[in-house]
């Protein structure tokens, strides 16, 4: 997490978890399936396990909260030893997130998400009001996703749906193994960006298992590279693990992208957004048409961005309810500039349409801002490889392609 995003962040929620020479070895086998873990989890961080299958990597995670007991060793959450405690009582007190989201298929996404606080005994109202703050948070209406069964939801809003349960009681720590691996890649992205708007309110202490290098380096503030038996391979910063692979295995997971790499590095929040004109649907199309130069953004009631329009739209309509065109792809201000990259490249147009906590517009990034920031980058490192992989070349001009029957954004 950069030191912008760590400024701007609430007060930390999390707990340090500290894993101490732990192994663990099922019975019949000679040889452990983690042997030996020593680390420590700083508490509000996101620190990712990345590493091969088989490598152990989700046995480690799940020692964490004794869905695996350990065969030896001492793990440390919030400074109380996780081995003496219950072990439901301890998993009542950890997030817990996997693919799909694992929801109960026989029960509705209200009574998913209500499945902690009602074995922790909340009152029926607390529980309604929880769930409904868990909706919105994670940006799914609460009057219209409450009542619905998992079928009947996409997989990113399973997803979704999964991450406010796990958040359900408000715990410290939060488990996510491989929690975005099902969806497909925008959905994923998406996700990955909507899981950085919520750390960033939130600050619990996550542990996130992927087999995804790129995926680690975006949300990781901390990076454990695991090899066999969940040895620890590297355990450092992603700008530290790019630049410096501790071993030829590491440097086998970074790849040959380091220098686009980079780009995930900084967030969209990092760089200057712009602001365009705004209305709502039942603002008078006159008085925002004289408010706009080049474009501007329609918001919901929830103001959040919907479409946008120019003034040859806005000419004699009689409502903001059906004028304009659908935005293209959106990002969000924890965003990386890769994302935004792409969503700019993808829809071939000069900026896209940033937003910022729970789905709310937060403005607009250029084209422009994200060359100059792409440059200042490279002048970073001289030494890199030129960031030609990124789909631009960085020393010429860029002129942005408009639809036909739409203005340049």
């Amino acid at each position: 997490m950069t030191e912008n995003a760590q400024s701007s962040a609430g007060a930390v929620s999390g707990v340090e978890i500290v894993l101490d020479h732990v192994s663990k070895t099922y019975p019949g086998q000679k040889t452990p399936a983690v042997a030996d873990v020593s680390m420590t989890i700083p508490a509000g961080e996101i620190v990712v396990f990345v590493g091969p299958s088989g490598s152990g990597k989700t046995t480690t995670m799940r020692m964490i909260n004794r869905l695996i007991e350990p065969t030896t060793g001492k793990i440390t959450i919030g400074g109380k030893d996780a081995l003496s405690l219950d072990a439901n009582k301890l998993r009542q007190s950890i997030g817990y997130a996997i693919q799909q989201g694992g929801l109960f298929p026989h029960m509705t996404v209200a009574q998913n998400i209500a499945v902690v606080p009602k074995l922790l005994k909340w009152d029926r109202s607390r529980i309604t009001a929880r769930v409904t703050e868990l909706l919105d948070l994670v940006g799914l209406d609460p009057d219209q996703f409450a009542d619905r069964y998992p079928r009947q939801l996409s997989g990113g809003q399973q997803q979704r749906v999964g991450v406010a349960r796990a958040l359900a009681a408000d715990p410290p720590v939060l488990l996510m193994d491989e929690p975005f691996g099902a969806v497909d890649p925008i959905t994923r992205g998406l996700l990955q960006d909507e899981l950085m708007q919520l750390q960033a309110e939130m600050r619990k202490t996550i542990v996130f298992v992927t087999h995804d290098f790129g995926e680690a380096v975006k949300l990781g503030d901390r990076i454990a590279v695991l090899g066999e038996q969940s040895r620890i391979l590297q355990y450092d910063t992603p700008e530290a693990i790019l630049a410096n692979p501790a071993n030829d295995t590491v440097a086998g997971f970074v790849g040959q992208g380091a220098s686009l790499q980079q780009l995930n590095l900084m967030r969209v929040r990092d760089v200057d957004i712009e602001d365009r004109p705004t209305a709502h649907e039942g603002d008078s199309p006159a008085e925002f048409a004289a408010r706009i130069d080049d474009w501007g953004v329609i918001l919901d009631a929830r103001d959040r961005p919907i479409r946008w329009t120019d003034r040859a739209h806005l000419d004699g309509a009689a409502s903001l309810k059906n004028v304009g065109l659908p935005l293209g792809e959106l990002v969000t201000t924890a965003s990386t500039l890769q994302d935004a990259l792409e969503a700019i490249l993808a829809e071939r147009n000069a900026s896209t349409v940033v937003t910022g906590p729970r789905g709310r517009y937060a403005g607009v990034v250029t084209i422009e801002t994200l060359i100059d920031a792409i440059r200042a980058m490279r002048d970073q490192h001289r030494g890199d490889p030129p960031i030609a992989e990124a789909g631009l070349v960085v020393n010429s001009t860029v002129e942005p392609v408009a639809d036909v029957d739409s203005p340049s954004r």
